[in-house]
């Protein structure tokens, strides 16, 4: 237990953060002291007789208590050496120091037997499986207990764990085969989602080119309406001046008449082609 008793008639003493002290008068606790610089007063003031004076510093700091090598039947009988690492710290000093003898040795035991405990209800599969069970069932067990001599248990965690020789031997097979069986294992998912992914693209690549194809024709068919129809408005267009031509001509006979000269004029220039005259109608006709 790591604390320490402080006397002696004007004796000057610190408490440090890390610690709390037991203020004692005549032997009763009279208060708690927090961290600071103190002095023990003398035993006798004005020939009056004074209470003697004792300070017991607590030290209130996490730490770490061992459990080494507890040999523990399982629930199928099967013997095990088991050493367990518990983290703690002391929370109210007066607790720790009056309730118990010694709380270090006090939470030994309680540990100890809680661990037996849950290792004697558990099988050996259990325990190579969910060690965290243990851890558990000790917090469950002790936390409540150590909480009544003033001692707050942050964790209990299985620090080794050891095998008969011949069962130590059997289970490294066993580990040896589970650990090639998971290999496979994650051999053969990885292979198939491979697979599959290989798979999804080649689909998706066929899905691309089909829609781009079906892309490209629909784009070549537009355009090709688009070069129908602009024909089509180009024709109805030159059909439609024409017949404006015609309206106008027909309702202007000088108009047609000069329309007619004009031909004549450009037919002059060539020399291959013929006039014919028709006096009797007052007509022209031509030929190339």
């Amino acid at each position: 237990m790591d604390s320490r008793l402080i006397s002696g008639a004007g004796r000057e003493f610190i408490i440090k953060d890390t610690h709390r002290g037991l203020y004692y008068e005549d032997g009763k606790l009279t208060k708690v002291l927090e961290a600071g610089r103190y002095k023990i007063p003398p035993h006798k003031q004005w020939f009056k007789e004074l209470p003697t004076i004792e300070c017991m510093l607590v030290d209130i700091r996490e730490r770490e208590l061992t459990i080494k090598g507890q040999e523990i039947l399982t629930a199928d009988k099967v013997a095990i050496r088991v050493s367990i690492l518990v983290q703690f710290r002391v929370t109210d000093p007066k607790a720790a120091i009056h309730t118990v003898d010694q709380f270090e040795d006090r939470l030994y035991s309680d540990v100890q037997l809680a661990a037996r405990r849950s290792l004697a209800s558990m099988n050996l599969e259990e325990i190579l499986t969910n060690r965290n069970r243990l851890s558990e069932d000790i917090l469950s067990d002790v936390t409540e207990s150590a909480n009544g001599y003033g001692v707050a248990i942050r964790r209990a965690d299985v620090k080794d764990l050891i095998f008969p020789g011949n069962l130590q031997e059997i289970m490294n097979r066993v580990l040896a085969a589970e650990r090639q069986s998971q290999a496979q294992l994650v051999e053969a998912r990885t292979r198939a989602e491979v697979e599959q992914i290989e798979s999804e693209s080649r689909a998706e690549i066929t899905r691309r080119d089909a829609s781009a194809d079906a892309e490209a024709l629909r784009l070549r068919e537009q355009a090709e309406a688009e070069s129908l129809r602009a024909k089509v408005d180009a024709e109805t267009q030159a059909y439609e001046q024409r017949a404006k031509a015609a309206a106008v001509l027909e309702g202007h006979p000088a108009l047609l008449r000069l329309a007619e000269l004009e031909t004549l004029r450009d037919l002059a220039k060539n020399a291959n082609a013929r006039l014919y005259l028709d006096l009797e109608r007052g007509r022209v006709s031509h030929d190339e």
